[in-house]
């Protein structure tokens, strides 16, 4: 089916109080991981390339967007392609042509009065090109190149009337905040600040996108989305499944050289680890 617009799925989401999962890919078998995991759960799913994903592609964004597109065609659920963590406004402008409906604009690491105006200046060019953009303020962290952050320091997490200021100003789609995960989390630790939560959701008219969700443990989802989460993104969870399927492969057969054989082996444990992750975040909290 055509590529469905990420803006669409996450504004249903918010309005029904559930959530579209998200997540990154860098390979061909992420793509398809994502995609296989999503039809066995029979949910929506967006597919998202960060500006690292691309650099580790040579810089060159195209080979990867195009197979996510060409794979989101033949998908049997609806399937959106999403730019994620941009900080290069030349990448940015590559969004539109390479068949992404949505970017999320990255100025967080910058001062206040810095990301407002970069942000805005990047909320104005996306809707020229009707893009839907989301945002971030608050310091997430953990991202390559970052300090070392304590999710959990004062001036870390998102201040809900900064936010409400912050997406009055930018003209934001979405906004992601930060409430206490951490990017790259191999384990699943991550105290959420609930009632932060729940009053940057009375707080704000705009979804709002849970990131460094691969640490934060089921319970907590689910009461992330109950509290508000509209797009819940995960990319190191994918990474974990797929190179312990691997290692645990090439350990059992050393003599092993075709790559298709763990390849396939790591793509299915992916696709096992969307599909578990979907169901997680469609229950009902206690």
């Amino acid at each position: 089916m055509p590529l469905a617009p990420t803006g669409e799925l996450v504004t249903r989401a918010a309005e029904t109080r559930s959530a579209v999962a998200a997540f990154n890919v860098i390979t061909l078998e992420h793509i398809e991981a994502v995609i296989a995991g999503a039809e066995s759960a029979g949910a929506p799913v967006v597919l998202q390339v960060s500006e690292n994903a691309v650099k580790f592609r040579y810089g060159r964004l195209l080979p990867l967007a195009r197979a996510a597109v060409a794979a989101a065609e033949e998908s049997a659920v609806p399937v959106a392609l999403h730019l994620d963590h941009v900080q290069s406004d030349d990448l940015l402008r590559q969004a539109s042509a390479a068949g992404f409906s949505s970017v999320m604009y990255d100025a967080a690491r910058l001062p206040y009065a810095d990301n407002l105006a970069a942000t805005r200046a990047a909320a104005d060019w996306a809707h020229a090109q009707g893009l839907w953009i989301e945002a971030e303020l608050g310091q997430v962290g953990g991202k390559d190149g970052q300090r070392p952050l304590d999710a959990h320091a004062p001036g870390a997490r998102t201040d809900p009337h900064q936010a409400r200021d912050f997406v009055a100003r930018t003209g934001t789609d979405a906004l992601a905040v930060a409430v206490g995960s951490t990017h790259a989390m191999t384990t699943r630790s991550a105290s959420l600040d609930h009632g932060l939560l729940k009053r940057l959701s009375a707080a704000l008219d705009v979804p709002l996108v849970l990131h460094g969700s691969s640490g934060v443990p089921d319970d907590g989802l689910v009461a992330a989305v109950g509290g508000g989460i509209a797009k819940v993104n995960v990319g190191t969870a994918l990474n974990v499944a797929m190179t312990g399927a691997i290692r645990e492969f090439l350990a059992a057969h050393p003599e092993a050289v075709d790559s298709r054989k763990y390849l396939s082996v790591g793509r299915e444990a992916m696709a096992h680890e969307v599909a578990r992750l979907i169901r997680v975040l469609s229950r009902t909290p206690d």
